[in-house]
């Protein structure tokens, strides 16, 4: 009875230990590891700490940055290796960067987050051998060996212990840097008062020595360019917020609609903004999220990525997008990646979509790789027409690709971007008799060329609105930011149908918004 009674006693005992030595290991593993990640268009290493401070370590020749505050878990950071060809031009994308840092946190927080996870899995395996031993060896055995167990070989067990502690926890493997012996300085001492400091950087302090007048004059152009694109987008997203957008009617589901964004991060949340005025519950991405689809370009995906949290999200990637890293890196940030298949889509619909065929870099060549464009187009036309459910939408980045399913009367609307400016929606009558539209979206981040990077738009930076209602596309409007700030936003078109689905007689118009029709 007795031995029953303790039972309970001595599972509570085995779930301390264990739980005591998973503590103890997870921390050791956490604290003692680091993670490669992309970082600020970097190839970067991630530790944690417990100092409460982020700590950026930039290099030779720019200053190390410090933010304290960030709670009792602190994070340092280095960063290697950069595709910039230019400390010119690596310090405007520090600028941009900083200005819209979300999609940055969120991928640091992230890989802290996966570390914790795997230190934990770890921690609760290892935990358990202690326990395992102590059971296997059995209580009798355990007196013998109490018995014959001197001093020596308890020392003995304890280096074989601290050793193979050592040998799991690499304490040699240690890459951060040594300390530097200059000190911490606010960045307003830092730059002088020649340089003025942009409200929100007062905790900031930073590390170094500004030992040319062509790195302070290359800080002061980051401080500037950094405060004029925070404020430019800041206001932006404000102003998009009270927009008089067409408001869902009882039914709706609307997507908003982005496209060739360029690494323009700064237009993300703004795009977000419009997309919660109109009510949106999904979006589209067009493609072209990069210049050449580089993996320094991931801090632009990991801010669309951080925008649009919440919403429902597809995507297929541009020319631009060159090579797989876009189409996997938006897959494992859960985004649902189009390869030419049918898939379900927003609002009871169906969806279809696939990579543009083609490559781009920065200049104005093309490069067909794989399958000709013309091959993609009809291969997407011989899906779409051999779904059983008619196929609501096709998503590809050059709507082009669309014309050929279009033409056989297989698809309802074609949604693509490419041209950086807008052309649509425009009815085609299929040879089946029935009706579709194809539209092409404006450049979201505003590029005129390959790279939209920016303290404001380089042109005109849209976001359209796609509404379905009964399964089919009902309408689309269009909302333009300009250079200058000013909001354009255009008249709501619904999509008529020989059987139609429920549409607005009336449209919403902006006094400085500019019509397009069908």
């Amino acid at each position: 009875m007795a031995s029953i009674a303790r039972r309970p006693l001595r599972i509570l005992a085995y779930v301390g230990v264990w739980f005591a030595a998973a503590f103890v290991i997870t921390t050791a593993l956490f604290f003692t590891g680091s993670r490669q990640v992309e970082v600020a268009s970097h190839d970067a290493v991630v530790r944690p700490n417990l100092s409460g401070e982020a700590v950026l370590l930039t290099g030779p020749v720019l200053p190390d940055v410090r933010i304290a505050g960030t709670g009792v878990l602190g994070v340092g950071i280095r960063l290697d290796k950069t595709d910039a060809t230019s400390t010119d031009e690596l310090v405007r994308r520090y600028a941009y960067i900083a200005s819209q840092p979300e999609g940055q946190v969120a991928r640091v927080t992230g890989a802290l987050e996966d570390m914790l996870l795997d230190a934990a899995l770890r921690g609760a395996v290892l935990g358990l051998v202690p326990l395992a031993v102590w059971v296997l060896v059995g209580r009798q055995r355990r007196r013998d060996l109490a018995a014959r167990t001197h001093l020596p070989q308890v020392l003995v067990a304890v280096g074989v212990t601290v050793v193979l502690g050592a040998c799991l926890v690499q304490p040699w493997t240690d890459d951060a840097p040594p300390d530097d012996e200059l000190d911490w300085v606010s960045i307003e001492d830092f730059l002088g008062p020649q340089v003025p400091v942009p409200e929100g950087l007062e905790d900031v302090e930073v590390r170094g020595d500004v030992t040319t007048a062509q790195t302070r004059r290359l800080i002061d152009s980051a401080i500037d360019t950094y405060e004029k694109s925070k404020v430019f987008y800041a206001q932006a997203a404000e102003g998009a917020a009270t927009l008089d957008l067409r408001q869902p009617r009882e039914g709706d589901t609307v997507v908003a609609f982005v496209s060739d964004r360029h690494d323009n991060i700064g237009m993300d949340p703004v795009a977000r903004a419009i997309a919660d005025r109109a009510g949106a519950t999904a979006v589209y991405d067009g493609g072209d999220d990069t210049s050449n689809g580089k993996s320094w370009e991931a801090f632009s995906l990991d801010s669309v990525s951080e925008a649009f949290d919440g919403l429902d999200r597809w995507a297929v990637a541009g020319n631009h997008d060159h090579g797989a890293f876009v189409h996997e890196y938006l897959a494992d940030h859960g985004w649902t990646m189009l390869d030419g298949e049918v898939v379900d889509g927003p609002g009871d619909t169906t969806l279809l979509g696939v990579d543009d065929p083609r490559s781009s870099g920065l200049g104005s060549w093309r490069d067909e790789t794989g399958l000709s464009f013309d091959e993609v187009e009809q291969r997407l036309a011989d899906e779409a027409c051999a779904t059983e459910e008619r196929l609501t939408t096709m998503l590809v980045h050059d709507a082009n690709l669309g014309r050929e399913a279009l033409a056989r009367g297989c698809v309802d609307l074609v949604l693509g971007g490419h041209l950086h400016v807008r052309s649509g929606p425009t009815r085609v009558d299929g040879d089946n008799g029935e009706i579709g539209y194809t539209y092409t979206t404006g450049t979201t981040g505003g590029a005129a060329y390959a790279i939209a990077i920016g303290s404001k738009p380089r042109r005109n930076a849209e976001v359209s609105l796609v509404t379905y209602r009964e399964g089919r596309p009902a309408g689309i409007q269009w909302v333009t930011l300009q250079p200058n700030g000013v909001f354009q936003i255009g008249t709501y078109v619904p999509l008529r149908y020989p059987e139609p689905v429920e549409t607005e007689d009336e449209f919403q118009e902006e006094p400085e918004g500019e019509a397009t029709t069908p």
